[in-house]
């Protein structure tokens, strides 16, 4: 900076919300910020979207995140779908039958295979569409929280790509901005956990013998496993597998899954190597400053469900801002976003972490683990999938059997006892599409017509939408529901009113403001 000129000089953006950070959850938190009425700002180093495909998969739950959104015919148009999960390479077709086992609970059974280049696209397109802000090529320098101070807001300094400075103000700020996050490192929070000690490689591959289409299949060898997604038809596929050594080479890698699998191939696409990471932040929340994505947590890749957190820790994030910002709850529900989703990545990063000590691990003792966990799913999986915990392990590979924990005394709050309560909203007819509007809702299932309780004005409802054909949701309550499709209480009905006491203590518990009371 030239002398006699100081930071207050700078050009100045003024915003409610930046955003550090244009991938897949950083641009859906600006969407969704867009959608509900609250400015921000996304800034990225990137010159624009990525280009690589990177992380492959949609799973259900953020279908309906999309779906939402508007944007889940785009992705069904485009993507290619897997519909189960094969272990081994049998003809038999091993594993369970995501349509099957999904259909019911969710209007988007299945995996959607849809490069993370196209979730970036899709997201760019429809944020820029409706005037979005996104700023490419601009690199975080400085970041300090002064939101405590009379006035205060959080503010940033940027660097353009022409080496000019910039300053922002925002009331938040959201590090999405990967797993190297310089909004972490400005916060000095530990990234705690581990590097796995092997070394992976990853290939985009056409023409792959031995793979079936319209599935994901796991082969877990002797020397080796590979995980096999379908990119498309005709064995067009993304092959990521286990090296034998900690530097390998292209042809090495390949040569020995078609030893080993008997999986041939014709052109490469892309092929790279990596290190897993299992890493959680300590935190997700600093005064006014949050983290999500990749920037909060880090894990193997090979469920498929690394894109899909963060694009959901997105989605749960923007809509608590904006109901802030709204005043529609009040600041002290800002604790909410780390008590609900940092659960969920420390889940993940465990599952993860253990399923990476069974398929793995080098040497001859992790190849005989390996192949033990092949021939106990070979009887396992056919069995699992004819009783209900097949469809609940098919819930949380979908991600829409995520639970949040409202209260530390939910077991003895009446309304937070149904279990529904803090698992997202079961599909019956349109109530889903209902709350496209982003709005709180109150819904009946059955119940008839019901006197509206004393609760703020923005909330709309009670809405009717018949009997739960799977008796999830019961006729003899009214059910609160919030904007991120998620069950937020479930109030006992008295006749056609609701019991009052019991709303008080949703309002309440949720942090509601209720301007008329």
């Amino acid at each position: 900076m030239s002398p006699g000129y100081s930071v207050d000089d700078l050009p100045l953006i003024d915003t409610e919300v930046l955003i550090i950070g244009a991938g897949p959850t950083g641009l859906m938190a600006a969407l969704v910020l867009a959608r509900r009425g609250v400015p921000a700002v996304v800034v990225d180093r990137k010159a624009g979207p990525t280009r690589e495909s990177r992380a492959l998969a949609v799973q259900a739950r953020t279908m309906e995140v999309y779906d939402q959104l508007g944007l889940a015919g785009t992705v069904l148009e485009k993507a290619n779908s897997a519909l189960r999960i094969q272990v081994g390479g049998s003809s038999r077709g091993i594993g369970p039958n995501l349509m099957n086992l999904q259909d019911g609970a969710t209007r988007f059974p299945g995996i959607q295979i849809f490069e993370q280049s196209r979730n970036e696209e899709l997201l760019v397109g429809a944020l820029t569409a409706g005037g979005g802000d996104i700023r490419w090529r601009h690199r975080l320098v400085d970041l300090q929280d002064k939101t405590a101070e009379p006035d205060g807001r959080v503010e940033a300094l940027l660097e353009d790509g022409e080496g000019g400075l910039h300053r922002v103000r925002a009331r938040w700020c959201i590090g999405a901005d990967g797993a190297a996050s310089a909004v972490r490192r400005e916060l000095n929070l530990p990234f705690e956990g581990k590097t796995d000690d092997a070394t992976f490689w990853v290939a985009d591959v056409r023409d792959v013998r031995g793979v079936p289409d319209g599935a994901v299949s796991i082969r877990p060898g002797k020397r080796t496993f590979v995980a096999v997604f379908p990119l498309g038809p005709g064995g067009h596929v993304r092959l990521l597998g286990l090296a034998a050594k900690d530097t390998i080479t292209q042809d090495e890698a390949l040569s020995a899954v078609a030893a080993e699998f008997g999986l041939t191939h014709g052109p490469v696409e892309w092929f790279s190597t990596y290190r897993v990471h299992h890493r959680v932040s300590t935190k997700f929340r600093v005064g006014s400053i949050f983290l999500a994505g990749d920037a909060a947590h880090v894990h193997s890749p090979v469920g498929g469900q690394g894109m899909n957190t963060g694009l959901q820790d997105a989605h749960n994030l923007a809509m608590l801002l904006a109901d802030v910002a709204h005043n529609r709850v009040d600041g002290h529900a800002l604790d909410r976003y780390e008590r609900e989703r940092r659960p969920v990545a420390l889940t993940l990063v465990n599952v993860t972490d253990r399923a990476f000590t069974v398929i793995g691990r080098r040497g001859p003792s992790a190849g005989l683990v390996r192949t033990a966990f092949g021939a106990l799913a070979f009887g396992f999986f056919p069995l699992v999938t004819r009783t209900s915990l097949g469809a609940r392990l098919c819930g949380y590979i979908g991600q829409y059997r995520i639970r949040y924990h409202y209260t530390a005394t939910a077991d003895q709050t009446e309304w937070a006892r149904d279990p529904v309560v803090g698992l997202r909203l079961p599909p019956v007819a349109d109530n889903q599409r209902a709350l496209d509007t982003m709005n709180w809702q109150l819904h009946t299932y059955g119940a008839g017509k019901i006197v509206r309780p004393d609760v703020p004005e923005w909330i709309v409802g009670p809405q009717e939408f018949g009997d739960d054909p799977h008796g999830r949701l019961r006729s003899d309550r009214l059910y609160l529901v919030r904007p991120d499709h998620f069950v937020a209480a479930s109030i006992p009905l008295q006749g056609n009113n609701v019991d009052a006491a019991q709303f008080s203590d949703v309002l309440t518990a949720h942090r509601l403001v209720h301007v008329g009371r």
